[in-house]
């Protein structure tokens, strides 16, 4: 069966930053593949344009720029924000105060999205947060081979996801198979695993 529209596909795959020599990102095994339902709005559309029509035991082997992947670092989605809105019932809560630490936020409309702390300025009483992708501005080579393709249920198809396990990605993290806290899914490096997006997916 061939990959097409609204079938189930399960894939198992390497991702390295820049080209097939470089920094592992993020892995997907057979034991924990990707599962998802195709041209469901789940993934990068750049991402499925390169597996449409393959097969199941067909490799593929591509490469994506960051016009067609993530975009490019947006310098305005980098912002300065007062370290008083980590005030929570009258306690600063430093322990949220640390660069490098990913924050879950809202924006004006409500919808959630993660913050990463890049600068903890104390005496400008402010905090600088980095609201790009974390893949923003990457070329991304993923490598990879169909595991299998079959028809998505009704059900499959209204949720986008196939519900077994994996490193699906909705919403920018794992899918429904989902990470406990003790458990990598399939990332091996910072950029990668849960909640960073990766797995070719759109958010």
């Amino acid at each position: 069966m061939k990959i097409v529209k609204n079938n189930v596909v399960s894939l198992t795959y390497i991702l390295r930053k820049n080209d097939n020599s470089g920094e592992i990102l993020e892995e997907c095994t057979t034991d924990r593949p990707l599962e998802f339902v195709f041209e469901s709005g789940i993934m990068l559309p750049h991402f499925e344009k390169n597996i449409a029509g393959l097969e199941s035991g067909n490799s593929f082997d591509f490469t994506l720029t960051p016009d067609q992947a993530y975009g490019e670092v947006n310098e305005t989605a980098i912002v300065d924000v007062s370290r008083d809105i980590f005030i929570i019932d009258g306690v600063l809560r430093d322990d949220l105060l640390e660069v490098g630490k990913i924050i879950p936020m809202r924006d004006n409309s409500g919808s959630p999205l993660n913050g990463k702390i890049i600068e903890v300025d104390a005496i400008g009483n402010k905090v600088i947060i980095d609201f790009n992708h974390p893949l923003a501005g990457s070329t991304l080579h993923f490598n990879g081979k169909i595991e299998s393709v079959r028809e998505a249920t009704a059900d499959e198809i209204a949720y986008g996801m196939h519900g077994q396990g994996g490193c699906g990605c909705g919403s920018g993290g794992c899918g429904s198979g989902g990470c406990s806290d003790d458990d990598d899914c399939c990332g091996s490096g910072d950029s990668g695993g849960c909640g960073s997006g990766g797995c070719g997916c759109s958010h």
